[in-house]
Formats: C-alpha cells, structure tokens, sequence
C-alpha cells in the first residue's frame, strides 16, 4: 500500500447498525464528495463484497437502500449509476 492511498472504510461488524447500512453510507459519502460521479457505474455488488469484507447479499441489500435513498439507479444488465442529481441537492422534489 503507498502512501498516497486513501484508507478504505472499515466496517464495524459489532455496531448496533447494520452492515448494509453502513456500507451504504460509505458509498453515498463517496457519491458526495464526488469520488463516484453522476451517470457513472458505482462497483458490482462482488466488487463491494471483496473490497469490504462482506457478504454479496449484504452488497446487495447496501443497494438496494442506495436505491431507496435516491441516490443510484439499475439498469438490468449494465449495473447501477449514480444518478444526475442526488436528492438535497436543492432540486425539484422528487415526484413519487
């Protein structure tokens, strides 16, 4: 590992919150700073699952809260992107 890395994210499998949720986080915080851009894939659910320690579904269930959040959106065989404009970002309400 250099130096000029940036420490992943540790997950804390004793936390009160669950993984899933955690691990979201961990991604919607990557999605503000701009780490993951608008329009781009955001990694596979197998992706996430190696990089963090956890279970695919686990990968899976962070998201699907993504998606819930507003925050990424799946395309049937292509993956999941991070949308144009994350809600709170002083758009127009989201219609439901």
């Amino acid at each position: 590992m250099s130096d000029t890395e940036e420490p992943k994210a540790v997950l804390d499998p004793m936390s009160a919150r669950p993984l899933y949720a955690q691990l979201a986080d961990v991604i919607s915080g990557k999605i503000a700073s701009g780490e993951l851009a608008p329009d781009r894939p955001i990694p596979s659910e197998n992706h996430l699952a190696d990089e963090y320690g956890v279970a695919r579904l686990t990968a899976r269930r962070a998201a699907q809260e993504l998606r819930e959040r507003g925050l990424i959106v799946t395309v049937r065989g292509k993956g999941s992107f991070v949308v144009e404009r994350p809600p709170g970002d002083g758009s127009e309400p989201r219609q439901a």
